[in-house]
């Protein structure tokens, strides 16, 4: 260990002379403009934008190519060659598509309003990108188009061929629904509008005031495509309009917006931009980005591609017969520096592009509750993926930008304040409730445990003890059972994951305020993803009927996960690491469990999910609740095994290229995994101080924090070679390091930490080194036990099994559906049921109780036998070939798996009554989301048959409620019958494809059915 220490050592100061040298290179404000590839994400699955926008800016000025579909969501395609236009705002990296608001269009000749007319193409080589400013050329008009921007502002400056019919168009029903909307000229200087759309988020509201650098010579507006001759306003759901100019050569449009009012958009048009200088706008849009990337500045990040050339060809020696091969992969070789430092720069970029300022530059701003509001002393701001983003964007903002991070605060505290709840997914006016969990709780709480204090604590604990004690999203099942039950609630395991994981972090809080009570139910309440691990399977499995989830593969992708399965949700227990090391069975098992989800060749499975992307084996890199998992390894007795996977995770799933990201960008919280991850410094449970070490990706990382300490990250062996990944040694202050990770005051009070590193690991150095510690010692719970059987449904007898995977524990048990004491009877062994039969069960251990499972046993005809004649879904299968006569009714929330889906061909199904019987009536259960495309049958057909070959329609039931009807509810098809017959044949009726009104037209729609019943 020492010898390779000191060689390293030894090499980190060869040359202390161009050290010295970047040192003080390094105190200068750098231009890292020139690093960043906004066009990184815009092909692929990443749906980010290569337009004009500012640090956390309001505008997001931005080509227009795509209008639907999942890779449009940011409006932007890179694969796309044509353009609609260039809008004000856009979402980066979103999986759902919105925004896109306020339409300009430059066009020559005749002036067209419909999109179809105005587009153009363009060509990729005349396309410029840097941050701030956006440049193409519209080839069907020869006109050149750049865009800049300030926060609240975007400049357009269109340079137009000779032409007499200069037009500017101007599309307020570009994209979204439009609710309302209106358009008025001022002067012939400028015009101004309203815009009220819904989509992703409803009751969306953009006003707009625009002037010109020259007066237009014309203008028209239409509604509905159609001239209103004469009008200065025009109001409507489809207003358009064109300016026009008479051979302008260059035409500069501002505008302003503002979600308040118009005469908001002006002031913040005036304030911001007043006057027509593109220039000077665009570099004070360069000056504001440089302010942002110089955070954080990097060096080197590997040799050279000469370098490498030298030491490529050193390795060959005197073989001539291998040089040209030398000579073919010198060419191949890469400049490790600049490739790795633009990913990085790209990705801080990335990261400062949501969230977005929304308050007006006078503080007023729409609030979630669509009512206008001051905000005193700080920016409110929307666009917060915080299932995303508290994972990796945050804790970096907690470092580098703790004054935003208190502005984002204080905005969930008014959001709070305004709706009663901590922001989920808040989108302009809207929470749209997007995603899983409550994580404005970590976002808080880990900044108030790095010291970022300045708001009302105690607000902040009440408020997110309200956020998990509401009665949503399977909240009530979770408090009520230890767990959120698939019975209760879709995606009932990693809703049960994360919310334990907020309780912890609100735990910590209420330790941090001396709220000892909170602090022991929260922490209790932080153990409940321990009801969901299988202790057979080693997984986390979703609890059903009071057993476990079956048939149960942890590469399916079904309703029990949030964009992901078993593999990826196993992991996502960041506060009680050990914990889970425990119920794995010891820290050899946990790491063999590691290994396997890496090295698997097994595939995905079950439902197609587009977001579970970047596999390595079964790790998900694409998606969020994978980003932590890698880390996990340093809880291990091979830790090296955390740097070996972080290089090749960002080797691979990251690049200089559009397609350079693995998933969607998720506004910023892709690219903040790489940057906290290439300074070697990773946050796996945002609430507590402790940074990861992991592997840093540059010589030299200089973090300047903002009480004007420096914070120096350096490793030396990348610049000996881009494959030296394994920790050698550390020293933090010029004193040997032998933590695996730094405390976040450490990081606070500046220092340098140095990490050597070389190609093969050393166990001598890592084997020693002290772990992080995540382990919950108190308020221990009692495990909820396992009811077992055959089947929920059975026709004779069913044999039951109560189990709990914890040692010492009694086990109580009902068969009457009453609540179990200790006077109830004692589980010895399994018992056998004849009947339909509610049983209730409790595990016991010195004196502490589990909570209650619950599980209901059928007993069915036995007369029964069902054929289908038409196979069902894959992916909606419910429990199988017997799901339609199992006696379980399914609820009008389909995802809880109890409806068997169909598609394009009509449901067939056979009931054989074993003889000869009178039947009065038969039904059958359906469902209608037709926003799911699930639609009631047309109508259902009932056959009867004594020989099972020769069929007569004795009724058919026509639906009650049409299509449009959008309430999610069930139908039964009641068929009178009032004959004798062996065989029933129901037909149930495709509705057929999507009307022309749907999102979805065209598309197949689906009959989901339950239960066929027959009196």
């Amino acid at each position: 260990m020492q010898t390779a220490l000191y060689q390293f050592k030894r090499k980190a100061l060869a040359l202390p002379i161009v050290f010295l040298c970047l040192t003080s290179l390094a105190q200068k404000k750098q231009d890292y403009t020139r690093l960043v590839n906004p066009f990184i994400g815009t092909g692929g699955h990443g749906h980010t934008y290569p337009g004009a926008v500012v640090p956390f800016g309001m505008v997001q000025l931005s080509p227009d190519t795509r209008l639907e579909g999942w890779d449009g969501c940011s409006g932007y395609h890179y694969s796309d060659t044509v353009v609609y236009g260039f809008s004000h705002t856009h979402l980066s990296g979103t999986g759902i598509a919105d925004y896109c608001d306020v339409l300009f269009m430059p066009t020559t000749g005749q002036p067209q309003f419909k999109n179809t007319d105005y587009r153009s193409s363009f060509s990729k080589k005349y396309e410029v990108a840097s941050p701030g400013y956006y440049k193409t050329q519209l080839n069907k008009y020869n006109i050149k188009v750049e865009l800049t921007a300030t926060t609240r502002a975007g400049l357009h400056q269109y340079t137009y061929p000779n032409t007499d019919q200069a037009n500017i168009i101007i599309d307020l029903q570009h994209r979204d629904k439009v609710l309302d909307s209106w358009i008025e000229v001022v002067n012939d200087h400028e015009i101004r509008g309203f815009r009220k759309s819904q989509s992703w988020a409803n009751n969306q509201y953009i006003f707009f005031h625009a002037k010109f650098s020259k007066p237009f010579k014309k203008y028209g507006i239409a509604l509905n495509d159609v001239l209103q001759q004469g009008s200065h306003k025009v109001e409507g759901k489809n207003v358009k309009m064109f300016v026009q100019f008479d051979d302008p050569k260059e035409v500069l449009v501002k505008v302003g917006i503002s979600a308040v009012s118009a005469e908001g958009a002006l002031k913040n048009l005036d304030t911001e931009m007043p006057d027509f200088d593109f220039r000077k706008v665009e570099k004070q849009a360069k000056a504001s980005w440089n302010d942002e990337l110089n955070k954080i500045q990097v060096e080197g990040g590997g040799p050279a591609a000469s370098q490498m050339a030298m030491n490529e060809q050193s390795a060959y020696g005197n073989n001539r017969s291998v040089y040209p091969q030398a000579r073919r992969k010198k060419a191949e070789l890469v400049d490790y520096s600049k490739l790795k430092q633009t990913i990085f720069y790209t990705s801080l970029y990335h990261c400062m592009l949501a969230p977005n300022i929304y308050s007006d530059i006078d503080g007023q701003y729409r609030g979630l509750d669509g009512q206008i509001h001051m905000a005193q002393g700080f920016n409110y701001y929307t666009v917060f993926s915080l299932w995303d983003t508290f994972r990796a964007e945050h804790p970096l903002f907690t470092l580098i930008d703790r004054k935003r991070t208190l502005d984002f605060i204080k905005t969930f505290l008014a959001m709070y304040d305004q709706g009663g709840l901590l922001p989920i997914w808040p989108l302009a006016t809207t929470e749209t409730y997007c995603m899983i969990g409550n994580h404005a709780i970590p976002v808080i709480v880990d900044a108030y445990a790095k010291g970022i204090r300045d708001f009302d604590a105690e607000k902040a604990l009440t408020a997110m003890k309200a956020a998990v004690n509401r009665n949503q999203f399977g909240l009530e099942s979770y408090r009520k059972n230890g767990a959120v039950l698939a019975d209760d609630e879709h995606e009932s395991v990693s809703k049960t994951l994360e919310y334990a994981y907020d309780d912890w972090c609100i735990a910590q809080m209420a330790k941090m305020l001396n709220k000892s009570q909170d602090y022991t139910t929260y922490i209790q309440r932080a153990q409940y993803w321990k009801n969901v691990f299988n202790p057979q399977n080693g997984f986390m499995q979703a609890r059903v009927n009071g057993g476990w989830y079956t048939p149960f593969e942890p590469t399916e992708v079904n309703n029990n996960y949030t964009e992901g399965n078993s593999w990826q949700y196993t992991f996502f227990i960041p506060q009680d690491v050990e914990g889970l090391i425990n119920r794995m069975g010891g820290k050899e098992n946990f790491e063999t469990k590691l290994d396997e989800l890496f090295t698997t060749h097994a595939k995905l499975s079950g439902r197609q999910q587009d977001d579970i992307t970047g596999l390595i084996g079964q790790y998900a890199h694409g998606n969020e609740p994978s980003h932590h998992i890698a880390y996990l390894y340093n809880f291990t007795s091979n830790p090296h095994k955390t740097q070996q996977f972080l290089n090749q995770i960002m080797q691979t799933e990251y690049s200089n290229k559009p397609d350079g990201l693995a998933g969607n960008e998720d506004c910023g919280q892709m690219s903040a995994w790489y940057v906290m991850s290439a300074l070697g410094l990773y946050n796996i449970a945002p609430g507590q101080q402790q940074l990861m070490v992991g592997l840093p990706q540059f010589e030299k990382a200089t973090i300047n924090l903002e009480n004007g300490k420096k914070f120096i990250v350096s490793n030396s062996g990348m610049a000996v070679s881009p494959n030296n990944v394994y920790l050698q040694g550390m020293n933090f202050n010029k004193k040997p390091y032998n933590k695996l990770y730094i405390n976040y005051d450490d990081v606070a009070e500046g220092g340098e930490f140095e990490v050597f590193t070389g190609r093969l690991p050393n166990q001598l150095f890592v084997q020693d080194l002290e772990k992080p510690a995540s382990k919950i010692n108190e308020s221990q719970i009692i495990v909820t036990p396992s009811i077992a059987s055959s089947s929920i449904s059975f026709k004779q007898t069913d044999t039951i099994n109560i189990n709990v995977a914890d040692e010492g524990i009694k086990l109580y048990y009902t068969t009457d559906g009453s609540e179990p004491t200790t006077s109830s009877t004692l589980y010895q062994k399994p018992f056998v049921i004849n009947a339909s039969t509610t049983i209730k069960a409790i595990a016991l251990k010195n004196g502490q109780q589990s909570f209650v499972t619950t599980g209901r046993f059928i007993k069915i005809r036995s007369d029964l036998k069902l054929t289908l004649l038409t196979k069902y879904l894959p992916n909606y299968p419910a429990r199988g070939d017997e799901s339609l006569i199992d006696g379980l009714q399914g609820s009008t929330n389909w995802r809880l798996g109890n409806w068997q889906g169909y598609q394009t061909n009509n449901l067939e199904a056979v009931i054989d009554l074993g003889q000869v019987k009178p039947v009065k009536q038969v039904t059958i259960s359906t469902l209608q989301d037709t926003r799911a495309w699930i639609v009631f049958p047309k109508a259902v057909q009932y056959w009867v048959s004594n020989d099972g070959k020769n069929y007569r329609l004795i009724s058919t039931v026509n639906t009650k409620t049409a299509i449009d009807d959008l309430k999610v509810q069930t139908q039964t098809f009641d068929g009178t019958l009032n004959v004798n017959t062996r065989y029933i044949k129901i037909v149930a009726q495709q509705y057929g494809a999507l009307p022309e009104w749907h999102e979805s037209k065209g598309k197949p729609s689906y009959i989901f059915a339950d239960e066929i019943k027959v009196d």
